[in-house]
């Protein structure tokens, strides 16, 4: 006899059929109950729109936009405007981007609904393609590093969270997703703000009930392979309390302290494997040996969080990678059907019935434009080409119109009449200092290639980076920070000219563009690697925290941009390398 969970699985796998197999008409339908809802708002009356609701009217009268543009309204909102400036339904608080990636920290204005569009496809559409891949999932538990932010309030009172915490915080999740997924972390572990507390009591739990685990994860790889690191650190402590069933005294949380106590209970064979286990220099694999039934490492790991692949696969000793969802303060996009794939495969399918899509033409530099978009009509969601690179604009029933989210995407294939889409970076973060642009995705891409060429094979592998164009020397030139792991504890970090290859390496995988500065117009000088003092990334990151950011969205800058980061930065280099050579080019393009 079918379970529950098992019906509405079906449903859900039923309805992901209709959505995908009528991906126009169900954008119409989105578009017009988006625009029929909030058809007296002050910002649709502004740009003309005067109660109509078809495609063509809202393409001809609605800008497309940045969140610069409509800063000057949210903060007519933040401080106390509750006339519908973008949205009918009142704005119910505003989510906080992690700042990370791209600059700083955005304010998106949610009206009190949202919550529900994103369990229906994180908390339902979700589990639904997990266990198609992993039948019985559900009858696991499922050990996830989740994390809460402490909020603030604007001016006006209203409530200011990073996405996550306001999820978490939602009946959503708090009476469904959660419920369904036995998580082994507790609500009270989990509503800890105190980060050292919250992933104390996660990690406990976690090698309390380890034999029980089908998944394991986090929402993104750095606070995941932090959790690596932290049962690293505190395993002696983890183990005691294993064994006598007791709670640290460090626990001083005091829902934390009685959901720990109240489930606790001695264990010590449990604690001498855990100590065993744990001792041991080798921690290649540790995760399959901690989690023995675990069948996949739930994480993202596509965009700048690809570079962790090496670490995690390190750690997990050839678990599948499910890089399940993609979603961003703005709105949530989509999911990944095919979720056990290989990590080079890894595209989501964008879920029509979430939000309005349409999607900009964009060139990188290599591919012959100017790393930005084709000025040239949106192209709504079904009509996006295979092969072809679009920048993503969403307007959401909350009231963002024709925003660009600054995530480059590529059509990889389609599932039924849904494209689906490989993240191929941030758009804004780059290196430039003339007419050259570096992409994220390019220097990802450059760093390695370096990696492979003269790091991996030595044991090294780069473990965090951050760059920075530095307009102080004459001519100017780019700085990468690097923060360096050996795989092997008995081998050596690199000589300093293994690292100016390194240099020179990342110089020849970047474009024609910054190649001919360096190589025929010396209007940019030559690359410079400096090496950083192990837990330096991981300080960045505790102090990002400290000011405010999530630690469940933490995202480490790719692009300083801050001077208290940089001076930080600078502060732990231990050595220098510049590239010693000029890296080739020629007028006539690498294509031809």
């Amino acid at each position: 006899m079918a379970s529950e969970s098992d019906e509405r699985y079906r449903e859900a796998l039923k309805a992901l059929e209709e959505v995908t197999g009528d991906v126009d008409g169900v954008q119409e339908r989105v578009l017009a109950e988006i625009l029929s809802t909030n058809a007296n708002t002050e910002y649709l009356h502004r740009h003309g729109l005067a109660g109509r609701t078809d495609r063509r009217s809202f393409k001809s009268n609605v800008p497309v936009i940045q969140y610069e543009d409509i800063l000057p309204d949210i903060r007519r909102i933040a401080y106390g405007d509750s006339s519908p400036i973008f949205s009918a339904k009142p704005i119910s608080e505003f989510l906080i981007s992690s700042g990370t990636s791209g600059g700083e920290r955005k304010m998106i204005p949610v009206a009190t609904d949202h919550s529900e569009r994103i369990y229906q496809v994180r908390g339902v559409l979700l589990p639904a393609v997990l266990n198609k891949f992993v039948p019985g999932l559900n009858k696991g538990k499922a050990l996830y590093f989740l994390f809460m932010k402490a909020e603030t309030k604007s001016p006006a009172g209203i409530p200011m969270r990073p996405i996550l915490t306001s999820y978490y915080r939602s009946s959503q999740f708090l009476l469904h997703e959660y419920p369904s997924i036995p998580h082994t972390s507790p609500i009270a572990s989990i509503f800890c703000t105190d980060v050292y507390q919250s992933m104390y009591s996660q990690m406990l739990f976690g090698l309390a009930y380890r034999l029980d685990i089908l998944c394991i994860g986090a929402v993104f790889a750095p606070i995941f392979l932090r959790a690596m690191n932290f049962l690293e650190q505190n395993f002696h402590d983890l183990a005691d309390d294993l064994e006598h069933g007791t709670v640290n005294a460090r626990i001083t949380d005091e829902a934390v302290r009685a959901a720990l106590e109240a489930k606790l209970t001695s264990d010590p064979e449990n604690a001498a494997y855990i100590r065993n286990e744990c001792s041991t220099k080798n921690w290649q694999g540790i995760i399959r040996r901690i989690w023995p039934e675990a069948r996949f490492l739930d994480v993202i790991v596509t965009g700048a969080m690809a570079q962790y692949i090496p670490s995690l696969e390190f750690y997990s000793g050839g678990l599948p990678l499910a890089s399940t969802a993609y979603a961003s303060s703005e709105s949530f996009f989509g999911i990944n059907l095919n979720p056990l794939c290989k990590t080079e495969d890894i595209a989501y399918t964008i879920m029509p019935n979430i939000a309005y899509f349409e999607f900009q033409t964009y060139k990188s530099q290599e591919n012959g434009g100017q790393g930005e978009e084709e000025e040239i009509e949106l192209v709504d969601l079904a009509n996006v080409e295979v092969g072809k690179e679009y920048e993503l604009v969403v307007t959401t029933y909350s009231g963002l119109y024709r925003c660009k989210i600054g995530d480059v995407l590529r059509v990889v294939r389609f599932y039924n009449k849904a494209p689906e889409f490989k993240f191929v970076g941030r758009k804004n973060v780059c290196l430039s200092l003339e007419s050259d642009k570096v992409e994220e995705i390019e220097l990802q891409n450059a760093i390695a290639t370096a990696e492979s060429t003269h790091l991996t094979w030595r044991n090294t592998r780069v473990l965090q980076y951050s760059c920075y164009t530095d307009v102080k020397t004459v001519p100017g030139h780019y700085i990468l920070y690097w923060e360096l792991s050996s795989m092997n504890e008995s081998e050596n970090f690199p000589q300093k000219s293994i690292i100016e290859q390194c240099c020179l390496t990342i110089e020849e995988s970047l474009n024609s563009v910054y190649r001919s500065m360096r190589a025929y117009y010396k209007n940019a000088g030559p690359l410079e690697i400096k090496i950083v003092k192990n837990g330096t990334f991981e300080e960045l990151m505790e102090n990002a925290i400290a000011k405010g950011s999530s630690a469940d969205q933490y995202k480490p800058s790719r692009c300083v941009k801050s001077t208290a980061i940089l001076e930080l930065l600078d502060a732990r280099v231990v050595s220098n390398c510049f590239s010693p050579g000029v890296p080739s080019w020629s007028p006539v393009p690498r294509h031809f």
